[in-house]
């Protein structure tokens, strides 16, 4: 995915396709397993959840666990693949940086009207520290999760104090998963958060947002749109000089054609290029003087021949002087133009 600028530099392109997939599928996954994980201990019973309307399955153990091991299985492959793609095309934005403890107080402070919030990058220091909890929490319901599940497997005999120590680590950590994914929502009280919501969706955020509180990303963002426009524009310069040489050789090759064929060719390429027109009524060296006047007198008309012996007028018209006012500049000198 290339980050750039779009829509006349009105929006931004943050996340792409991959992004936005990932977020979603780990984002509901992860809801599914904390409502299974929840309806096996039982809870939904004691809470009457069962009672509301549609969710009377919610009660029934066996279906939270089914519910649980396939978005387990959903959860783990979208970690493995955010792991594996993202390590691949080095990805490091959302990998915490020294002092992202430091500035995210800053910037949280800030959110309440004390003191200015730092200059980010793409992604701000809580966020990058949001990224590292939640997925240091997710490994660990990952590997939990596993031997919980290798000791309901036949023949495989796990020790009781290892299997306690297991469920309890993996009930904490649902918890924890729990609050932060409660926290990460909470962030959009504030409404400094807010256009980042439309991200989720469209994988594209305000520019101006971006320039306020993204300043460092927006900075290299230009600086990437300037690099591209002049690579743009020099590619564009080489290929117009290029034609150009091109053209200039095949003047010079036909030009060295011509004298290789004599004189004759010259008059034939230069007859080429005048324009020849039938005028009736031309007798005498007066209709000459005449017609040659009346053609001259036209901006763009050059080399004015008469041949009264083929009734013809040549010219160059190396302005592109209109045919109607050619015409009508023989016609005032009292000669009729026969049409071709």
């Amino acid at each position: 995915m290339r980050e750039r600028i779009i829509k006349d530099g009105k929006a931004i392109v943050r996340h792409g396709p991959i992004e936005l997939i990932e977020h979603w599928v780990l984002a509901l996954s992860g809801l599914l397993l904390i409502f299974s994980g929840f309806g096996e201990l039982p809870m939904y019973k004691r809470y009457m959840v069962t009672q509301i309307p549609g969710m009377g399955w919610a009660g029934d153990f066996f279906i939270n666990l089914k519910i649980h091991y396939l978005a387990g299985i959903v959860f783990v492959s979208i970690m493995v693949f955010h792991a594996i793609f993202h390590g691949w095309l080095g990805h490091q934005g959302l990998l915490p940086k020294k002092g992202d403890v430091k500035a995210s107080l800053i910037t949280i402070l800030s959110m309440f009207g004390f003191g200015k919030e730092p200059k980010s990058d793409k992604y701000l220091a809580e966020q990058r520290l949001a990224y590292a909890y939640l997925g240091g929490v997710g490994l660990i319901l990952v590997l939990t999760g596993i031997v919980k599940v290798l000791k309901n497997l036949p023949g495989i005999y796990l020790p009781p104090v290892l299997i306690t120590s297991m469920t309890l680590t993996h009930t904490f950590a649902t918890i924890f998963f729990l609050l932060g994914v409660l926290a990460h929502l909470a962030a959009l009280i504030f409404k400094v958060n807010r256009p980042l919501v439309r991200s989720i969706f469209t994988g594209e955020v305000d520019a101006e947002y971006v320039r306020d509180r993204h300043t460092v990303w927006y900075d290299e963002l230009m600086r990437r749109e300037v690099k591209a426009e002049v690579e743009d524009t020099e590619k564009v310069e080489v290929e117009e000089k290029a034609k150009d040489e091109v053209k200039a050789e095949d003047e010079v090759r036909a030009e060295v054609e011509v004298k290789e064929q004599g004189p004759k060719a010259t008059d034939e390429l230069q007859e080429e290029k005048m324009t020849i027109l039938k005028v009736k009524g031309m007798s005498c060296q007066h209709c000459v003087m005449s017609v040659t006047k009346a053609l001259n007198q036209l901006n763009g008309v050059q080399n004015v021949q008469v041949d009264l012996e083929k009734g013809e007028v040549r010219f160059d018209n190396v302005k592109g002087a209109a045919a109607e006012q050619i015409a009508k500049a023989i016609v005032d000198a009292g000669y009729e133009v026969v049409p071709s």
